[in-house]
């Protein structure tokens, strides 16, 4: 798994997990677009070729380097106005699911398209997307990580009786089956959907005739999203955050989302000294560490307009100087949720002019709710199923409100200068693989490839860590002795999908792209 090379090019580089995406991407490149273009046409053809982690109904996240000056949008969607606490209590919901329509969310992916498209694209929305319709159309091999999860989403969809999942089935199954590795999947459905969206810069998805059939869905199974909802949305631009870790600048997107919660562990870190990647001492502080800075996120973020407390004061160094005291010889409990791994997909661009995107887009627990609108290829999103429904957290769950989120995108700087975008997928593993494939590069030396090739961990709750294969057994018992709940697994996928574009000195882009997905780094 880890013989893959760091490649490098100098006109434009796309890292993605499918490696139809990566092809996409240096088409549009190729074709006169920018970053932004190829991102979004990335994005697309992630919809298509790996439905498994993302879709139409997806949320998305970005942060840009453009034209010289740095961007953030948050593509978050909200929940709809009906979603009550009172109407989820009355329903006789204890916590909130996964699948139905109870954890939808108004998709955001499309809006952060439009927007990206119409601030920066050098193409036409439409010549984005024509690769993806494409896909969808002509059809694609299915590729082996993918074929996995999707039979895994198959056996999960298969045990439902419900008829509102019934659509799921008629979309994403071929002859009754989930498509195997290596065989054709098409989607004349979502093909036109996406010609839809082209043609109307999105209108026609939160305004027109596709927002009057996600209703028409909705009300038919006692769903809460209506029209209204769609109708009032917009991907919000927002200023990049970061904090200053040895030198380097690492920014990352302010809440909802919990890119902070890598920020905070970052700060904390840097007040040790490190000198081996895999010693006892070293990776029980990153496990401390972690873990406080989870502790902090899961309590505190939420929608900013509900947050009780100053989110930036949780990133000063002082803040991070007490946390630091509070790491022992001792593995601790600090009691927060539970992290675990989902479905989503990272990607990043770079063009010839030096422009770079980082961007996230995800449908959070694989296909997501399970929901599909018949006809239309749309899966949506159970982003909700990230809410509380606890009436003393400001992340209850309530109308118009945006959950805690953790899809995060990553980028690097270093003295006023853009090195470039990084992101590790992958539900709570994220801000873990942010923070891994990071000090991979800055404290050990690494390179990009390197860096993502490295065998991980995570966190996943109390006082227990899951690391992948092949971690020293004497460095794992020392581990033990300090109270660490070792668990060790050879499922990869566990362990967040990530990749990396750097840009050197001379203008020459280093890219890598996750052994642990299907995809490619490609470069021209």
């Amino acid at each position: 798994m880890n013989d893959r090379k760091t490649v490098c090019a100098e006109n434009g580089m796309v890292c993605t997990s499918q490696k139809y995406a990566a092809d996409a991407g240096l088409e549009i490149l190729k074709k006169g677009g920018n970053a932004a273009d190829a991102a979004i046409a990335c994005a697309a053809v992630l919809v298509v070729t790996e439905p498994t982690s993302n879709g139409l109904g997806s949320d998305a996240f970005s942060i840009l380097w453009m034209n010289g000056g740095l961007y953030g949008i948050n593509g978050s969607g909200y929940s709809p106005e009906l979603m009550t606490y009172d109407e989820l209590k009355r329903r006789g919901i204890e916590k909130m699911p996964f699948h139905g329509f109870e954890p939808v969310m108004v998709p955001g992916a499309v809006s952060v398209w439009v927007k990206l498209n119409e601030r920066f694209g050098k193409l036409s929305l439409k010549e984005d997307l024509e690769p993806a319709i494409r896909f969808a159309r002509e059809g694609f091999k299915v590729a082996p990580i993918t074929a996995r999860s999707w039979e895994s989403a198959f056996r999960t969809y298969s045990g439902y009786t419900d008829p509102m999942f019934k659509p799921w089935m008629d979309t994403f199954t071929v002859n009754g089956h989930a498509p195997k590795a290596g065989e054709v999947f098409r989607s004349e459905d979502l093909a036109r959907t996406l010609e839809i969206i082209a043609e109307s810069n999105g209108e026609e998805f939160y305004r027109g005739t596709i927002a009057d059939r996600i209703e028409e869905f909705s009300i038919r199974h006692g769903g809460f999203i209506r029209k209204d909802d769609l109708g009032e949305y917009e991907a919000e631009w927002v200023n990049p955050v970061s904090v200053n870790y040895r030198g380097y600048d690492v920014f990352e997107l302010p809440p909802n989302g919990d890119g902070i919660v890598a920020l905070m562990a970052l700060n904390i870190l840097e007040g040790y000294e490190f000198r081996d990647r895999i010693s006892a001492d070293t990776l029980h502080k990153q496990w401390e560490a972690m873990k406080l800075a989870f502790s902090d996120g899961n309590k505190y973020i939420a929608d900013p307009r509900f947050m009780r407390k100053d989110w930036q004061t949780l990133l000063s160094k002082e803040y991070a100087a007490a946390r630091r005291k509070q790491i022992a010889e001792k593995a601790m409990d600090p009691h927060p949720g539970d992290p675990a791994s989902y479905g989503t997909v990272y990607l990043c661009t770079a063009d010839k002019d030096g422009n770079m995107v980082s961007f996230i887009q995800s449908n959070y627990a694989g296909f997501g709710s399970g929901i599909v609108i018949p006809g239309t290829g749309i899966s949506l999103s159970d982003r909700g199923a990230n809410f509380y429904l606890d009436p003393s957290s400001p992340n209850c769950a309530g109308p118009r409100k945006k959950s805690f989120h953790t899809i995060i995108p990553g980028f690097l700087m270093k003295d006023g200068k853009p090195l470039g975008p990084f992101g590790v997928m992958g539900g709570f593993m994220q801000p873990q693989g942010h923070v891994q494939v990071l000090m991979n590069m800055i404290d050990f030396g690494m390179d990009p490839q390197e860096a993502v090739n490295a065998k991980r961990w995570q966190w996943l709750h109390d006082t227990t860590i899951e690391v992948e294969e092949g971690f020293d057994p004497e460095v794992l018992q020392v581990l033990r002795d300090k109270g660490h709940q070792i668990q060790i697994t050879d499922q990869f996928t566990h362990f967040g999908r990530g990749q990396i574009i750097l840009r050197d000195e001379d203008g020459i882009y280093h890219g890598a792209s996750e052994p642990r997905a299907d995809g490619k780094a490609a470069g021209y």
